[in-house]
């Protein structure tokens, strides 16, 4: 498990590294990609699924805020719209649910890292329970 976490980390770095370098386009995008993820604080990470889910494991740090509890758009009103928000669920679904909302709300940086296990496996981050 420490050698894949490694290997993650490595395969990362590349990516992150010739991402950088492969691209002459420094443009603002908000189609921000995994590809394209730099070093956030652990504050910035949305877990979105239901607060039973989030209760029965969540990368450590994640802030939940529930797609689902109809509290959501309202919850986007308490973020930094300049910031970078890494979002993941259970399977991806309700994650591009809710960076296309945000994308929408005006939010520029924010990152759809799939299900739960992906954006604890691309944050170098644990899974946790409270």
């Amino acid at each position: 498990m420490k050698i894949r976490r490694v290997v993650m980390a490595i395969a990362v770095v590349s990516t992150l590294g010739l991402s950088a370098c492969g691209s002459a386009d420094s443009g603002s995008s908000s189609d921000t990609s995994v590809a394209q993820l730099t070093l956030v604080p652990a504050g910035n990470v949305l877990d979105v699924r239901t607060a039973a889910e989030f209760a029965e494991g969540h990368v450590q740090g994640a802030r939940n805020l529930d797609i689902q509890n109809g509290d959501f758009e309202k919850a986007l009103e308490s973020l930094d719209k300049n910031a970078t928000y890494n979002v993941y669920c259970r399977s991806g679904n309700r994650s591009a649910a809710a960076v296309e909302m945000m994308r929408n709300a005006g939010f520029t940086k924010v990152v759809d890292l799939g299900a739960s296990e992906e954006a604890a496996q691309a944050l170098s981050l644990p899974i946790v329970t409270d």
